[in-house]
């Protein structure tokens, strides 16, 4: 309602010519005047319109002005409706009492003083338009506090979702990180701890390889010796599995193409697998190049299928996918990357086994059954060649191994032909040259083993069990032929140790044997290596390579050497 509104009054008596009269004296205020000559009519009108104020007569000849106000005041709607009584009898305070208890708000005698009634129906019409005007501002108000109030709800809801997704994803990218260091950590442990059964075995494999040459042709001793050999070799296996788990296992990268690998390995999988087993492959024949070393995949591509097979004894499906479009997860740095799918039809994992599937050593299989070294190391090996591995498994419906390797560029390795080592007849090794080899290594076991088996080939070992220790006596003037050199030692490392030589003795020949491919430092790049646990047949093949044409210093010096350090 706006302030000039006119509002409605309601006029009641049976007589005409009074209402007429409230009419002319009414008329100057500008509100709507409504006329109701008897009660029921009041009534209606009442019913009808939104009424200010009656202007009420006392005396009527159906219903009293009395009976009709309290039957209006019984309705809640009109229980403050102001009343104007007017009555032409004689007027006592016993009536206004009256009045007043059935709810009349005024009480006006006859004749009417026209002044007098106007002022009073303009203060009770005004009093109606204010108060309308105010319940309109309060149901505005209300309105505009419901709509802020929803909308606040509506932003406050839509902050609650962001900010649990914003949970959710940071929850999820710490429990990312706190994976990759897990794995980080397991890592390490586990590359420190091959590394350090390297040297145990490169003690127990070369002393039972010189062993064998000195024991009689007793066939009972050649079984003890090839049992103990077989068990060293399978604990080289073993450390192989694990510096691979820990990216450290040496690898010889090219540009493979996976359809042609695949192909060529699946004779070797279909008899792994049994006849139980269907293979299927989808999408390799689109793919480009990837850089890895294809032996190294080959042997994970294997150990998938192997696993894939255990977890369908009544067989099943496996399928090797490829693809170039998906999206490659977000820890990998931009570039191109191939993704190889392995997925069985299989058993499945539940979500606390699939959390633990890629840690070393972890299985599900009975003893004897497995190592727990098959997705570990296609783990190491995935994030070595610069790529990932991710899991995927629903128990009952099977599981799923992805592959991202980096697609080959035109200048990616090439094949790399590894040499062939085959032992030598005794007879031929006299024929070999003789050197002067300082053998630098900190493990007195290993040292040991080594001195030994330079010296069965004819060689004269010189050892330091240091790097500062190899120094000294190069600047001590002793004349050697070569340096075979341990790469990771306390103090100065080997990397460290084949500079300092390259800064003072250039054209001495080093030879690196390491535990693990993780060399600390810058490696040169023309420095050439053993990965222990290494044989006597390999130690002689990469000396004979870095000395190939040189003439030996005993043969210019008849004089032999043998320290100790």
């Amino acid at each position: 309602m706006t302030p000039d509104e006119p509002v409605n009054i309601l006029l009641v008596d049976d007589q005409p010519a009074k209402l007429l009269s409230y009419e002319a004296i009414l008329d100057d205020l500008g509100e709507r005047l409504i006329r109701a000559g008897s009660a029921r009519e009041a009534l209606e009108h009442l019913l009808r319109s939104d009424v200010a104020v009656i202007v009420l007569d006392v005396v009527m000849p159906d219903i009293g002005g009395f009976e009709l106000a309290t039957t209006i005041r019984a309705h809640p709607r009109f229980e403050r409706t102001p009343i104007i009584f007017v009555s032409a009898l004689h007027v006592t305070d016993l009536d206004r009492l009256r009045g007043y208890e059935v709810g009349a708000a005024d009480y006006l005698p006859v004749p009417v003083v026209p002044e007098l009634l106007r002022a009073k129906v303009r203060v009770f019409a005004e009093l109606h338009r204010k108060t309308r005007q105010l319940e309109r501002a309060n149901a505005e108000l209300e309105r505009r506090v419901a709509e802020r109030t929803a909308d606040l709800a509506a932003a406050n809801a839509d902050l609650e979702r962001r900010v649990e997704e914003r949970t959710r994803e940071r929850e999820a990218a710490l429990a990312q990180v706190h994976e990759m260091q897990k794995m980080e950590s397991l890592g390490q442990l586990t590359g420190g701890v091959a590394h350090d059964f390297n040297n145990l075995l490169m003690a127990v494999l070369g002393n039972l390889a010189l062993l064998r040459k000195r024991i009689p042709a007793d066939p009972h001793l050649q079984r003890l010796l090839d049992g103990a050999t077989a068990g060293a070799e399978r604990g080289a296996t073993l450390t192989k599995r694990l510096l691979a788990f820990a990216r450290r296992q040496e690898l010889r990268p090219e540009r493979v193409n996976l359809a042609h690998l695949v192909e060529g390995m699946m004779e070797l999988m279909a008899s792994s697998l049994g006849a139980t087993i269907e293979i299927v492959t989808v999408g390799l024949q689109e793919l480009p190049a990837v850089r890895a070393d294809p032996h190294q995949l080959e042997l994970a591509l294997l150990n998938l299928a192997v696993n894939a097979r255990d977890a369908m004894p009544l067989g099943g499906r496996l399928t090797i996918t490829g693809s170039q479009d998906a999206a490659p997860p977000p820890d990998l740095p931009t570039g191109h990357y191939v993704c190889l799918g392995v997925s069985d039809t299989g058993t499945g994992m539940d979500e606390a086994t699939l959390q633990r599937a890629s840690e070393p050593f972890f299985t599900t299989k009975e003893p004897g059954r497995g190592t727990g070294l098959g997705l570990s190391m296609v783990h190491g090996l995935a994030a070595q060649s610069g790529g990932a591995m991710r899991l995927s498994s629903r128990p009952g419906i099977g599981a799923t191994v992805e592959l991202w390797l980096p697609v080959a560029d035109e200048a990616a390795i090439a094949p790399q032909e590894v040499p062939v080592v085959k032992e030598k007849p005794a007879a031929s090794r006299l024929a070999l040259p003789r050197w002067r080899v300082l053998l630098v290594e900190d493990d007195p076991l290993v040292c040991a083993s080594t001195a030994e088996m330079l010296e069965d080939l004819g060689h004269v070992a010189v050892e330091a069990l240091s790097a500062a220790r190899a120094l000294e006596l190069l600047r001590a003037d002793i004349v050697v032929d070569i340096v075979v050199t341990d790469q990771a030692m306390p103090g100065m490392s080997g990397v460290d140790l084949a500079r300092q030589i390259r800064r003072e003795w250039p054209e001495l020949p080093v030879l690196m044997a390491s535990g693990h491919v993780d060399l600390p430092g810058e490696e040169p790049v023309d420095l050439p290596r053993l990965v222990k646990p290494y044989s006597q047949a390999e130690l002689e093949v990469q000396i004979q390579r870095l000395l190939d044409g040189r003439s030996s210093q005993l043969d210019r010096s008849h004089s032999s050497i043998r320290s100790e350090s």
